[in-house]
């Protein structure tokens, strides 16, 4: 039988519905739960990202994920698809690829250019540095999720490259031939536009781990069990009303001591805690809104025009913050800025 013909196992699991297919018995249905949500993690940040750019309707469809072989899934193309490279900032730099079919990849970036995507482009570097912007974005929306599903966890996009593949390519560049891979095909519609497909590769033990992770995530949410001594009993009214068969316990309201108009024993005030905490003081001169495709254009002499006029008042902020306005001025050889007016409920003034 030809290797690429479905077992009555793998055609079973895909009539109910099965979320893995292809090494099915290293994959629980526990995990094959769990990575489903993975794969719609990936399909609604494209849904939402290319919607963004595109400003059309977009429909993402999510097939069944895969477990296969690099070279395996290698050998499924016969055109040289565009692969977007990046790791896992805070789950340990584990590799991850999207890998999009040239067509998709030239659409995205028509539409980053500001184009509409009807007519695609020939394929070139600056093209493809536009196609990776925006597989840079969807990836950073899907992290932005998947830190949800993963308790909170602060996720980010580090190490991101893309290329066009070249021959013998594979998903997962630091991986072997042979390193298995989680697979979760998207097929992705734009009004008006030929539909195009992203795989989301993951390597089989990293897709595995976030399963855990996961599964840990969702255990650290329920209540831990309480004790047998407590006033509810080991199942309480919760569990059915049985009463308590534990011993008695002293239960009394909790008692504090009146609080005082200031400090007492000279303890330090809230901002003598935080006094010592650095923070980012930025001076704004002024802001552009700039397209893509201006800001590819740019070259050494260009000027950008700000949208403040000269001699008007430079913003400065702390941590992001609007405080002050102030007018920049020159100290020896540095330049510095002397504070004008404070922003009324400005940081600035709360500390004065």
């Amino acid at each position: 039988m030809p290797d690429d013909l479905l077992s009555p196992d793998e055609i079973n699991a895909l009539l109910a519905g099965g979320g893995d297919f292809g090494d099915s018995d290293e994959i629980s249905d526990s995990d094959s739960e769990q990575l489903a949500k993975v794969a719609d993690t990936f399909a609604n940040a494209e849904n939402s990202v290319i919607n963004m750019l595109a400003g059309k309707n977009v429909t993402t469809n999510v097939s069944a994920p895969q477990v296969m072989t690099q070279e395996e899934f290698t050998a499924k193309f016969s055109d040289l698809p565009f692969i977007f490279s990046s790791t896992f900032g805070g789950f340990d730099d584990r590799p991850l690829s999207l890998v999009v079919e040239q067509k998709g990849a030239l659409t995205l970036a028509d539409l980053m250019m500001g184009g509409g995507g009807t007519q695609l482009p020939e394929p070139s570097d600056l093209y493809w540095n536009a196609s990776q912007e925006g597989l840079s974005q969807v990836v950073g929306s899907a992290f932005t999720s998947l830190a949800g599903l993963l308790g909170g966890r602060r996720l980010m996009p580090e190490n991101t490259t893309s290329a066009l593949a070249e021959d013998n390519w594979v998903a997962i560049a630091v991986e072997p031939a042979d390193k298995k891979l989680w697979i979760s095909p998207v097929n992705v519609s734009i009004d008006g536009l030929t539909p195009f497909n992203i795989w989301t590769c993951l390597t089989l033990d990293t897709a595995l781990d976030i399963s855990s992770a996961m599964k840990d995530a969702l255990e650290g949410k329920k209540p831990q069990p309480q004790a047998s001594s407590s006033p509810m009993g080991g199942g309480g009214i919760m569990g059915g009303g049985r009463q308590s068969t534990g011993p008695a316990v002293d239960v009394r309201p909790a008692a504090f001591q009146p609080l005082g108009g200031g400090s007492a024993g000279g303890a330090p005030s809230p901002i003598d805690l935080i006094a010592d905490i650095p923070v980012r003081v930025t001076v704004e001169l002024g802001k552009a809104r700039k397209s893509v495709s201006e800001i590819l254009a740019l070259t050494a002499g260009a000027v950008v025009e700000l949208d403040k006029m000269a001699g008007e008042p430079v913003d400065i902020l702390v941590n992001g913050k609007l405080i002050a306005h102030g007018e920049v001025v020159v100290i020896d050889e540095n330049f510095g800025v002397r504070i004008t007016d404070i922003v009324p409920g400005g940081t600035a003034k709360a500390a004065s």
